[in-house]
């Protein structure tokens, strides 16, 4: 006996079908394009960082020769060490100054929209009129050398104007050298971040910490009063509520704020390329900048394969950062 057919059945059937084929009409333009630029380019970086490839001839295969050189790539290593240092210092510096602004904009002030505003200024100005900004502070006659001048004439003292964006001395360096240490160029890896590229620290954190300062404002007004009236009916001080209550709460928003630094650390560009152009003697080389240099060949014949290598390189190392990054920090981020 010949099974029961629903119609009704088919027509839901045949409905849902015209949807989804409707539904993926519309989406095909975008998809084509997710395809051919994002899936066919990242497919042809990987066949390139096997070649020799210079924008003007055929790709020549050459296998593994980009990858093996690595460990004898001094620039390379060096521009490594260079964003190495600082993620170490920027991250901690953005994250912590972004959670203390977030506190204290959260708490009852006059005129508290106004502040939000004027604090998150610097984070929707574009990077390259921030850049320009900083340049004409940083000058041997700008405004910040002038502004130590003053101050030490305060107290008797003569301050020597500084070039911060054309001096190599590292930052161990320079405190080892009262106790008669030098550490010699061929050691720079022990030299620390120099003056210069602690210059465009300064500057990155000035224009990140607004933009983690809304994420943890917002995870902040998420928080219910009433843990904070529990703790304070327990006996808790302000400082021991903001330990206690304050900051295991933001750890999920932490985790995504450290995550997000880490990797915006690790691809810095703009600022290497409008102030410095990777120096005074590679201290500010960073790897991206790098890889645009030698793939477009700025000062050199262009090397497609050797910049796609190094590419790929580079989102290895920041994936396994994020990773151990996600181990230490994930653990007690799920709220109940």
């Amino acid at each position: 006996m010949a099974a029961f057919s629903n119609p009704f059945k088919t027509l839901q059937n045949q409905a849902a079908r015209r949807e989804a084929i409707a539904a993926y009409i519309f989406l095909s333009p975008y998809l084509l394009v997710t395809l051919v630029f994002t899936v066919g380019v990242f497919g042809f970086a990987i066949y390139i960082s096997f070649t020799d490839f210079n924008l003007f001839t055929a790709p020549e295969w050459v296998g593994l020769k980009h990858y093996q050189s690595l460990l004898s790539d001094r620039k390379f290593i060096r521009s490594l060490v260079n964003a190495f240092y600082y993620a170490l210092v920027v991250v901690p510096v953005q994250t912590t100054l972004a959670i203390l602004l977030a506190v204290v904009l959260n708490a009852p002030m006059r005129a508290k929209q106004f502040f939000r505003t004027i604090f998150y200024a610097p984070s929707v100005t574009s990077s390259v009129v921030i850049s320009f900004i900083f340049w004409w502070l940083y000058l041997k006659t700008g405004y910040i050398n002038f502004a130590f001048t003053k101050v030490w004439g305060l107290v008797g003292a003569e301050w020597e104007a500084i070039n911060w964006l054309n001096d190599p001395r590292g930052l161990f360096q320079l405190i080892m050298a009262p106790f008669g240490v030098n550490i010699p160029s061929s050691q720079w890896y022990l030299r620390g971040p120099s003056i210069t590229w602690m210059a465009i620290m300064a500057q990155n954190i000035f224009t990140t910490i607004p933009t983690f300062m809304i994420m943890f404002l917002a995870a902040l007004q998420d928080i219910s009063p009433s843990l904070y009236e529990a703790a304070s009916i327990d006996g808790a001080s302000k400082r021991q509520q903001f330990f206690s209550v304050t900051l295991p709460m933001l750890r999920p928003v932490i985790l995504l704020v450290v995550v997000l630094g880490t990797i915006g650390t690790w691809q810095i560009f703009d600022q290497v390329a409008i102030l410095t152009a990777g120096g005074p003697l590679d201290t500010t080389l960073t790897p991206v900048y790098l890889i645009y240099t030698e793939a477009l060949g700025v000062s050199g014949p262009s090397r497609m394969g050797y910049a796609a290598s190094r590419a790929f390189i580079l989102g290895l190392i920041i994936l396994t950062f994020t990773l151990v990054q996600r181990r230490f920090l994930e653990q007690g981020t799920e709220q109940n």
